[in-house]
């Protein structure tokens, strides 16, 4: 969200110095009204939506794979387990 933001930013200010203030404001004036028109709006909402959906789905991914088995946490690398053994890597 921030870097849409931030690339019309730029763009703008670029358009903006080389075309002088009256370009800017014309163009600024149409990127507003493009971005406040109902089904551009209706369109954000959706593609939020589906981001935030996406999002869920890959923290419940990582929550799977770095939740631990059997009911212990591993072993540290060189750390005794619960068992005496010592944990495999050292």
């Amino acid at each position: 969200m921030v870097i849409p933001f931030l690339l019309g930013a730029g763009v703008g200010y670029v358009l903006g110095t080389r075309a002088g203030r009256e370009r800017y404001e014309q163009l600024s004036r149409a990127y507003r009204r493009v971005a406040d028109h109902p089904s551009v709006q209706g369109a954000a909402g959706v593609a939020r939506a589906k981001a935030g959906e996406a999002v869920q789905v890959g923290v419940s991914k990582a929550r799977e794979r770095v939740a631990p088995t059997g009911g212990h946490e591993p072993a540290a690398p060189g750390r005794a387990t619960a068992n005496g053994s010592h944990a495999p890597g050292r």
